[in-house]
Formats: C-alpha cells, structure tokens, sequence
C-alpha cells in the first residue's frame, strides 16, 4: 500500500523537510555557545518517530477515523485539561502551562495533538451536515468545537495556538460552502478585539461593519447580533487586556512599538528585521549570517528560524521556502478536490488551515506584521510535539489521495 503515496506530496514534503533540517543545522552553527548547536541531531529522532506514525496513520481508514473523531476529540480535551492542573513551561514561555512532563522531562505538548483532533471532529461534524451552515444558528455547533480548546489553550496561556483552532476553523468552513459574507460576520468579532488599541480604528471598523451588515442583509437577528457582539468587544477589551500574562501584554506593546523597550521586549523583532534585513538579495551565505552566529538573534532554532533563513539566502532564499510551501498548499487542495468523500476532503483542507496559519503567523511576526506568538515553523522550526503532529497529519492525508487516486474519482 505504500507505495501508492501520492509523489506530488512524498516530494514537496521531503523538500521541506531537507531544507529545514539545512537551517535548523546552521541556526546551530554560533560563536558563542548555544542550546541550538546539536538540535539538528534531536530533530532527526522526531522525525524518525514522527515518519513512523504516520505511515501507522496511513493505514488507518478515513471511516474509521470518522468514527474515532469523538473519542479523539475527548482525549485531546482531557489532556489540554490535566495539562492546565499539571502543565510546565519552557524556553521564552517558562510562566505558561504547555507541557506534559514525567520526572521533570518534557514529553509534550498536548495543544498540538488538539489541532489535529479538532480537525477530525470539525470534518465529522460538517461531512455530517446536508448542507453547509447558512447562518449564525446553524455555526453555533461549528462554535462550540472550537471554543472548547480554545478556551483550554488560551488559558495557558497559549496565545498563538489558540489563534491556529481559529484558522483551521475558517479553512474548513470556507471549504464546507458557508458564505464569505457569513464568514466575515464570523471572523468580525476577533477583528474587532484588535483593532481595540485605536479608538480611531476601532470607531472605523464599527462604521464599515455596519454598512457591510446593511449590505448582505443576513437575518435580523444575526446581523443585531453581529453588531453587539463588535460593540463588546471594545468594552471587553480592557479586562481580556488584564487576564493577560505580562509577557503577552508585554509582546504585543513590543509589536505595536517595538524602540519602547528594545533591549527587552522589543529586543526580538528588532534583531530578527535586522538579520532578514542584512540579508540583502541573496545573503550572506549558509552558516555566515552574523546575527545568528553572533546570538543576537534570540530563538533561532524555534521561534525565529526564518530570520535565519532571511540573513543566509537573502530575498530569493525567502521567496524560494515561501514557494515550497505554497505547492504543498496546492498540492493538499488538489487531494481535497478529488477526495472520494466530505471527510477526508474536509480533514484534508483542516490539514491545509492548519498548515497556512503557523506560517502566515511565524513569517508575519519575524517581519513585525504579527505579534510574537512563539508559534513554530512547520518543518522548519525544532520541535517534537509539531513536528510528530504535521507528519502524523500528512500520512492521513496520504491515505485520502490513495483512496482517491484508487477509484478513480474526478473530485469534489
């Protein structure tokens, strides 16, 4: 059976796998002495592991992982929950409440496992439905699955992976056939929430939201509802805005000014533009970027991997891993196109959301457009947890292409 995995994704997977183990090696590569010299050699056992289950996960049925959806989702809630009782931190997060750890050994990271087990009640739950949601009603149970780990994770607090539940959720409505209308009223609330550190912005949005609530005409009720819900959120911001730890608060001043405190919290983004920015057109060449060897550039194995990348290949570098990641964006849509049900197209398109969000949020947060987040680079950045998670993912998304390239179907 293996040996019909798709090729498209076998290649683009292998691709980004050789050029993330390239990087991961050179972040190591310091004059000075670092934890990320010999992370490369750790990554490797992850991936060993992690390439083992997935061909486990291969062989796995898509009707039978429909079937273990609930008890998938029920176990991923239940260790986010112990892990918020027992949980420890770790690295630049050391006050959060991530890990599972045995004997003062970490063993992992429980919200990464949740992603992908919202993927699978999420497709079970819209694959089960004859049609897609057209209104606020019908997302209500949509909402529910989702606020469930979100909740769980942000009380970490894990800021950046809570946002992922929120990206896989839009991907797989998206793909289900709900409106983009319906999706804007959905995703206005949290555009609403970030826009609350301007009066102006915030005043405006509620301005534009209101004529485009006028536009699309949804249901009285959804629409009022929509329009309180925005209104809340600046009324709610400042107690959400005290319910965080001081090291968010502390990030997401940083991003908004990062010179407010540049030898702090403000040090992170500041260095990490300064190496994508020295990088130039093509770079400094493979293990030379200064910055990086130099340690100025903090969590260059993790978090910031991608400046890394930015200061030793330069713009074409940049825009080559961008590309690669695109492709085996492409290439998870086309397996979802012509999958032979709604499931495995829906799992498949969870898989893809999952995917596009650590990337939109790791890049746009090395650049200074997203806050920091300390959300990893997939393939990229080191990390078991992730890692395991993304290739475990994958092996079912290969059965999915088997299956589909097996009958013969034309697609969706």
């Amino acid at each position: 059976m293996t040996r019909g995995i798709d090729s498209r994704l076998l290649i683009g997977l292998t691709a980004l796998l050789a050029v993330g183990l390239t990087i991961l090696f050179s972040a190591g590569r310091t004059d000075v002495p670092t934890i990320a010299a010999e992370v490369w050699k750790r990554q490797l056992v992850w991936l060993g592991t992690g390439s083992l289950l997935a061909l486990i996960a291969f062989r796995l049925s898509p009707r039978m992982l429909e079937w273990m959806a609930p008890l998938l989702f029920g176990l991923g809630m239940l260790l986010l929950a112990v892990t918020l009782i027992v949980g420890t931190g770790a690295g630049t997060a050391a006050g959060t409440k991530s890990w599972l750890a045995i004997g003062g050994v970490r063993i992992g990271q429980p919200a990464e496992f949740a992603k992908l087990a919202l993927i699978v009640m999420l497709a079970r739950h819209l694959a089960g439905r004859r049609d897609a949601p057209a209104g606020l009603k019908d997302a209500v149970p949509v909402g529910v699955i989702v606020a469930i780990p979100f909740v769980l994770v942000g009380l970490q607090p894990d800021l950046g992976s809570a946002l992922v539940f929120i990206g896989i959720m839009f991907a797989m409505l998206f793909w289900s056939g709900v409106a983009p209308s319906l999706l804007v009223l959905l995703a206005s609330p949290l555009i609403s929430l970030l826009l609350t550190f301007s009066t102006v912005a915030w005043g405006t949005w509620i301005v534009l939201l209101t004529l485009f609530i006028l536009w699309v005409r949804p249901f009285v009720m959804d629409g009022l509802m929509v329009w309180l819900t925005n209104v809340a959120m600046g009324v709610l911001a400042l107690e959400l805005w005290k319910g965080l730890a001081p090291y968010q608060q502390h990030r997401l001043l940083s991003f908004l000014n990062p010179e407010l405190d540049p030898r702090a919290t403000g040090w992170h983004i500041i260095q990490s533009k300064v190496a994508i920015g020295s990088g130039g057109l093509l770079g400094k060449g493979f293990t030379a970027g200064t910055q990086k060897r130099l340690a100025f550039l903090p969590e260059q194995h993790t978090d910031f991997i991608f400046s890394v990348v930015g200061e030793e290949f330069g713009f074409v570098g940049v825009l080559a891993c961008l590309a690669l990641f695109a492709l085996l964006i492409l290439v998870l849509i086309s397996i979802a196109r012509r999958a032979t049900d709604w499931f495995g197209s829906l799992v498949t398109i969870g898989v893809a959301g999952l995917l596009l969000t650590h990337l939109l949020v790791n890049v746009g947060m090395t650049v200074g457009l997203m806050p920091i987040m300390g959300i990893p680079l997939p393939f990229f950045s080191y990390g078991g947890s992730f890692l395991v998670t993304c290739l475990v993912a994958l092996g079912i998304v290969a059965r999915v292409s088997w299956e589909g390239r097996r009958s013969g179907y034309a697609g969706l």
